[in-house]
């Protein structure tokens, strides 16, 4: 380094000049300060070789020759190199008006002249943080890769990007056509060599050469006038050799150095991708809120209030008046789950003890408790006049709430605690996830389940129905497993399964669009946004301290909730509303007020 400060200080083009020791000095007129006038000067002789004067000539004074000598002698030592560094060539200055590159190692003036302000070596640069995969501008840089190779392939390929030979469609019977890659057929080809060995002997016509009829290059000689004089400049309308060309996307009249093709591809519309807030529009307070992976103490009725279970109580807040009411306080007892049924103001509540309540939420009253559970009740779910619970002692319950027995049928098939539970109405199949690592199907209420999948390392407590497609359901495993799986449950096969990388505890569709929502614990603590099937990530947002174990959804499918162990409740703005629901307003969150407590 001492190496290349010594020489870039040598021969910087822009280095200033030393003006104490000049690096010249005129040895043979040394200069001295006038005292009288020019008539009065003495002529000088200078001793000739034969010992005559020369006139014309000034004697040299020995004090100014020897102090020239000193001065030349102290500025070439100046500008040699240090003893350390190495010896190298002399570079000689060059000025012009044209900028040479220096070569000769590093130009540190030149370099820092041409350092940007924002980046100066005083002060470290502010560089930008790798933004996460699936932020808005990655999907932005992402959409521009796309458009880059799309243009790059109809510039170099045009239409004739080799494509895979279908089965169907395959040259020659002999050959399969997963063993090599053709181009379509085109009858207008020749052959070549031709087809004179037998076809089980000769390779499939797409592989051997092919002459085209047409050239592929032409080339004209000028065209020589009678008086043997010729025009620089074109006389008549560029054609081919079947006539003039006249269509007006020809590349003979455009002035655009991509084609056509390309040119359309770069003016089609592109869908933008959809902003999401980073930051929650409301948060609740929830004191005494579980931080326990098996439970489910919140859920989003139909009639727009939502209900929480924060220890041995559960409250209910309206979310278009911002009013909290407490529904009901157990007595030597605790919450362990909550469940809104579909169409109504009934609420279903789990308790620690294995008793299931149900409760009416518009007048407060407790309906009826009803027991078979002897464990604690972590997970419920309803299928319109059907509630289906689950323990931990490993049992599903089927209960009917129109009929006076407490239970329908009882479903053994878990080895460990019943964490979740998801019905299906439209295909009337029930999904069951354990702590045992298992994922149950049942077909509506049968005591044997349909499928049994132990794809899962984890415990497998989210699980979610697709509303867009039969048949269609997801689960994600917890810290051992941290993947989301989707399976056809017509088939009993997985379909697709990506890698979160970290506790998966909820899952939740969009009722608007084609999209789920996921909630994580360790490590990350987060909320993703996913685009189904191709499970890009939409968004990552992130806000919780503790593992975010609760999710419910609004009933207009805008709005999502998250709750944690944290003890707060926070409000995600993260999907739109339907187009036949108009446009216009911000939908649940403008009614939602700033700032509120639940309890």
């Amino acid at each position: 380094m001492g190496e290349d400060l010594n020489d870039s200080h040598k021969t910087s083009p822009m280095a200033t000049r030393s003006t104490k020791n000049p690096p010249t000095a005129d040895v043979s007129t040394p200069q001295h300060e006038d005292t009288g006038s020019s008539s009065n000067r003495k002529r000088s002789h200078l001793v000739g070789p034969n010992g005559h004067h020369r006139e014309g000539s000034e004697p040299v004074d020995a004090g100014a020759l020897t102090r020239a000598l000193q001065g030349v002698e102290q500025a070439t030592q100046s500008r040699e190199r240090t003893p350390l560094g190495s010896p190298s060539r002399k570079r000689q200055r060059i000025y012009g008006d044209r900028f040479i590159p220096n070569r000769d190692g590093r130009d540190l003036q030149a370099s820092f002249s041409l350092i940007p302000d924002n980046h100066s070596p005083a002060t470290p640069s502010n560089a930008k943080k790798r933004t996460p995969h699936g932020e808005l501008h990655f999907q932005k840089n992402e959409e521009a890769n796309r458009t880059f190779s799309n243009l790059l392939q109809s510039e170099i390929f045009h239409h004739t990007v080799p494509q895979p030979t279908p089965p169907t469609l395959s040259p020659d019977p002999a050959f399969p056509s997963s063993s090599h890659s053709t181009t379509v057929n085109d009858p207008s080809r020749a052959r070549t060599p031709p087809t004179t060995l037998p076809s089980s002997v000769l390779a499939p016509a797409s592989l051997t050469p092919s002459t085209p009829h047409k050239n592929i290059f032409t080339y004209m000689s000028p065209q020589h006038h009678r008086n043997g004089s010729a025009h620089l400049t074109p006389s008549r309308t560029p054609q081919s050799r079947h006539g003039p060309n006249m269509n007006p996307h020809s590349d003979l009249y455009s002035v655009s150095p991509i084609n056509f093709d390309s040119q359309r591809l770069l003016l089609s519309p592109k869908k933008q991708p959809r902003a999401v807030s980073k930051v929650p529009f409301k948060v609740l307070d929830a004191p005494d809120l579980a931080d326990d992976f098996y439970l489910n103490l919140v859920d989003w009725g139909s009639s727009n209030i939502l209900g929480v279970g924060l220890g041995p109580c559960v409250f209910m807040w309206n979310s278009a008046t911002g009013k909290v009411t407490k529904l009901c306080e157990l007595q030597d007892d605790i919450v362990t789950s909550v469940s809104w049924i579909q169409r109504g103001s009934h609420v279903s509540i789990g308790t620690g003890k294995g008793l299931v309540q149900i409760w009416d939420a518009e007048r407060c009253r407790r309906l009826r408790t009803m027991t078979g559970h002897s464990a604690r009740v972590g997970a419920l779910a309803w299928n319109d006049h059907i509630l289906s619970s689950g323990s931990r002692d490993r049992l599903i319950f089927h209960r009917d709430v129109r009929q006076q027995e407490q239970w329908l049928r009882k479903l053994s098939g878990h080895k460990q605690e019943v964490c979740g539970l998801r019905w299906n109405g439209e295909d009337g199949q029930l999904a069951s996830g354990g702590n045992d690592n298992k994922l149950m199907v049942w077909d509506k209420l049968n005591g044997t389940p349909l499928y049994k999948f132990s794809d899962h390392t984890a415990a497998v407590k989210a699980i979610a129905w697709s509303p867009h497609q039969h048949h269609l359901l997801a689960s994600g495993g917890g810290t051992a497993d941290r993947r989301i799986k989707f399976w056809n449950t017509q088939t009993g096969t997985c379909i697709n399964e990506v890698d979160t990388g970290s506790q998966v505890c909820n899952l939740a569709w969009s009722k608007n669009s084609n999209e789920l929502v996921s909630t994580h614990g360790y490590s990350q603590n987060q909320i993703v946004l996913w685009k189904y099937p191709s499970m890009t990530q939409v968004a990552s947002l992130t806000g919780h301290t503790y593992r975010v174990l609760y999710l419910a959804m609004s009933p207009d499918g805008q709005t999502v909730v998250t709750g944690a162990g944290d003890e707060t409740l926070r409000f995600w703005k993260c999907f739109n509303r339907r187009q036949r629901d108009g446009v216009g307003g911000d939908g649940l969150g403008s009614r939602m007020e700033l700032s509120s407590v639940i309890r």
